[in-house]
């Protein structure tokens, strides 16, 4: 039988054989299920059914956060490290897509020694060199999809990997424009507070006018300094609130605390959006969350790996050849000395002990279990973060708004107080309890300001963020 015979007749059978036995495909498609569709916490007067825009926080109209946050997707140290987990990712693709190609090998070889007398021919030296050099290849045929299962569960890799680079984006971008917002609001925070205390000042001096005339006892003066001195020790909690705010910024954009440019905390008003906030519904944020992908994507990449498993079951066929020369001296292996070549299929097969195939069949299919229960566990919690975050802000505008008229009166109010304090138609004690409730009010409201900052990013965040450039080429993936 020729060699090409004794190939086809190999390659024929373990096909049959393959037809007949060979392993299931692995059609493994993670598909969320639960309803999608509008937001139960999306009240109209609050967001929009608009699509989330990539870039949000330009919705903020602040170029100094912008360039904040150019910087940070330049040179966060977060970002970096997921950029080298997605170049890893796509090493490993590389070496798996190289199975599909022929193996070529190099080997070369001399030495001196002695062989045995009784394997000497007559009239031959039994001591002498011996030098040979010669060509491998080698190329296995992936009936079985031991090779194409492992190029798709890398491509689920990549895909990962750039879905969690993506993720890691998102967060960035949320991180540095929540602590760029912190550093505004404690800057306004600061001066609704010095402006607090500078009012209490005046009262202040008003009340020890009315003392030394003889209109208010001393226990007036005593408590309205008191609360003088509580509205001013709040001062610094605050000015190192707004200073951890921009150390932030500058770990989060890749630099030194003292190397944030100067300017940065010069803004002193909360940042807001003033228009609903435009977040699209449930579907979109399924498929615009990252972490989501990536959920999707492992549990495909873990689902080829029960097919490279179960490929294990079926023969390892490997097409292959060899060339080369054997001679005693070098110069002879160049000149048309003994020549010898071999080809013909490798058949690899682990038989008849299948107790270790088996278990690594198993230990992939618990794999891809737990992978889809994650990708389930993914979607239900992506949509929880939403629903929160959308009743969170929107309840953070009710309590602003009621803080808003509660200002307002607390204002109202002490200006009453204060013109029948002048005329000397109530006590201090009245006055002073005026002074506290709008000062009171006043810090409530500011606080609450960045309250809705900080629930506005959260909603930002919870959708998935975006930036623009986030979707890369699927060509890259091979």
């Amino acid at each position: 039988m020729t060699f090409r015979n004794l190939l086809v007749s190999a390659v024929s059978a373990l096909a049959l054989a393959a037809c007949a036995a060979g392993p299931d495909r692995i059609a493994l498609t993670p598909t969320p299920d639960v309803e999608t569709g509008p937001f139960l916490s999306a009240e109209a007067e609050v967001v929009s059914p608009a699509p989330l825009p990539e870039n949000w926080w330009q919705l903020y109209r602040d170029p100094v956060l912008d360039g904040l946050v150019a910087d940070a997707l330049a040179a966060n140290t977060d970002i970096r490290q997921s950029v080298a987990r997605i170049a890893r990712a796509r090493a490993a693709l590389r070496g798996a897509q190289s199975d599909r190609l022929p193996q070529v090998g190099l080997n070369a070889s001399g030495g001196y020694g002695r062989t045995a007398e009784a394997q000497t021919p007559p009239g031959q030296d039994r001591d002498g060199g011996q030098f040979s050099i010669g060509a491998e290849v080698a190329y296995e045929v992936d009936l079985f999809g031991r090779v194409s299962s492992g190029v798709a569960a890398a491509r689920g890799d990549v895909a990962a990997a750039r879905a969690d680079a993506e993720g890691v984006r998102v967060m960035v971008v949320a991180d540095t424009t929540r602590a760029y917002a912190d550093a505004a609001s404690a800057a306004a925070r600061l001066r609704v507070a010095q402006s607090i205390v500078d009012l209490l000042e005046d009262s202040l001096r008003l009340t020890r006018v009315r003392h030394q005339a003889g209109y208010t006892d001393g226990l007036a003066v005593a408590r309205i300094e008191s609360l003088l001195k509580q509205r001013a020790a709040t001062i610094p909690a605050i000015e190192a609130q707004r200073r951890a705010a921009l150390f932030a910024l500058a770990t989060l954009t890749g630099r030194a605390p003292a190397a944030l440019p100067s300017g940065i905390g010069d803004r002193n008003v909360p940042l807001e959006i003033t228009v609903p906030l435009p977040v699209g519904d449930g579907t979109q944020l399924l498929a615009r969350r990252p972490d989501v992908r990536a959920a999707e994507q492992r549990a495909l990449a873990d689902g080829a790996r029960i097919g490279v498993a179960r490929a294990d079951l079926y023969p390892r066929i490997t097409l292959g050849g060899s060339v080369g020369s054997r001679a005693a001296n070098v110069g002879d292996l160049f000149t048309g000395g003994p020549l010898n070549f071999l080809l013909g299929p490798l058949i690899d097969w682990a038989f008849p002990n299948r107790e270790p195939v088996h278990a690594r069949i198993d230990a992939a299919e618990a794999d891809a279990a737990g992978s889809l229960a994650a990708f389930d566990g993914t979607v239900l919690n992506a949509l929880q973060e939403a629903e929160t975050a959308l009743s969170g802000y929107a309840r953070s505008l009710e309590r602003r708004r009621i803080l808003v008229e509660a200002v307002e009166a607390a204002e109202h109010a002490a200006r009453i107080v204060r013109a029948q304090n002048r005329e000397g138609l109530i006590n201090s004690l009245e006055t002073l309890d005026a002074e506290r409730t709008l000062a009171e009010a006043r810090a409530d409201l500011a606080d609450q300001d960045a309250d809705v900052s900080r629930q506005q990013i959260a909603v930002f965040r919870a959708l998935g963020g975006g930036w623009s450039g986030a979707a890369e080429s699927t060509d890259e993936l091979g």
